[in-house]
């Protein structure tokens, strides 16, 4: 319709210059109406495509709402902003590791089942992702292997295979970077061996082993405290599980890991009632 239209309206200009005898007033006529159909199309395209923001930015704006992860719904507006940026720039290792960090997130906090499992599923792809991309980085293994653990948790097909899973990403996690997280890597594997049955090679005392070498490297790691305190009451070590209850409520808390704080000394102080 809009090229119909601008052809009768050229027809009618040139005719007004014929009749006029003004060769001059047709060309300028179509000249005009080049001009104008012009600048209509470049604004339609300018229209349709915004620039794209710097992943940086993005990246930015997603660290600024993960700070806010006690409430969740920054960590779904999280997931959102680096998935959209993922779109256009799928090698983006820095956009995986994070994609698997905030789904682990999510999944061991949302109360929603479904969301839960998602998020654990989708973890898991970016932390597959982020492994491929720079296998030589600590960041990729230990959300992956974070994700790996929380599956496990929640399924009721979790066996020897996702538990051998969750040792080899954190053990590669050792290997470049034992200090990762402060030392949050030690802290799994001892998750793994307090947690798995026995017949799957479930270790209190080797739990214990890894909880303490862990601290060298994060002493002020709360939630790796609040686990170590739990591995000795399981070993029947009560006293030893107060002393870091105790160390744990006491503790200067790092803005940094608020969340993570809040949740340990909740827990912890739960531990203490029973231990009473």
């Amino acid at each position: 319709m809009t090229i119909q239209y601008g052809r009768m309206r050229l027809a009618g200009a040139c005719n007004v210059g014929r009749k006029a005898g003004n060769l001059g007033l047709c060309l300028a006529a179509i000249s005009l109406l080049f001009s104008v159909t012009s600048c209509r199309k470049e604004a339609e395209a300018s229209g349709d495509r915004s620039p794209a923001r710097p992943t940086a930015d993005i990246i930015a704006e997603a660290d600024t709402l993960y700070a806010g992860r006690g409430d969740l719904t920054r960590v779904r507006q999280g997931l959102i902003a680096l998935r959209q940026s993922q779109a256009t720039e799928a090698g983006n290792y820095d956009l995986a590791w994070r994609l698997a960090k905030f789904n682990y997130y999510l999944g061991a906090h949302s109360k929603d089942d479904a969301e839960r499992d998602k998020a654990f599923r989708d973890g898991i792809e970016a932390g597959k992702l982020a492994v491929k991309l720079q296998d030589g980085k600590p960041d990729g293994h230990f959300w992956l292997g974070a994700n790996y653990g929380g599956s496990a948790q929640v399924s009721t097909l979790a066996g020897l295979s996702e538990i051998e899973d969750i040792k080899r990403e954190m053990e590669t996690v050792i290997k470049l970077d034992e200090s990762y997280q402060s030392g949050s890597a030690y802290m799994v594997l001892g998750q793994v061996y307090l947690e798995s049955p026995r017949i799957l090679g479930g270790d209190t005392q080797k739990a214990i082993d890894y909880f303490q070498k862990g601290l060298r490297f994060g002493p002020n790691n709360s939630l790796l405290r609040w686990h170590l305190a739990q591995a000795y009451a399981d070993a029947n070590r009560k006293e030893d599980a107060r002393k870091e209850i105790e160390t744990l409520l006491t503790m200067k808390v790092d803005p940094a890991y608020e969340p993570e704080q809040k949740e340990a000394v909740e827990k912890a102080q739960q531990l203490a009632e029973k231990l009473k």
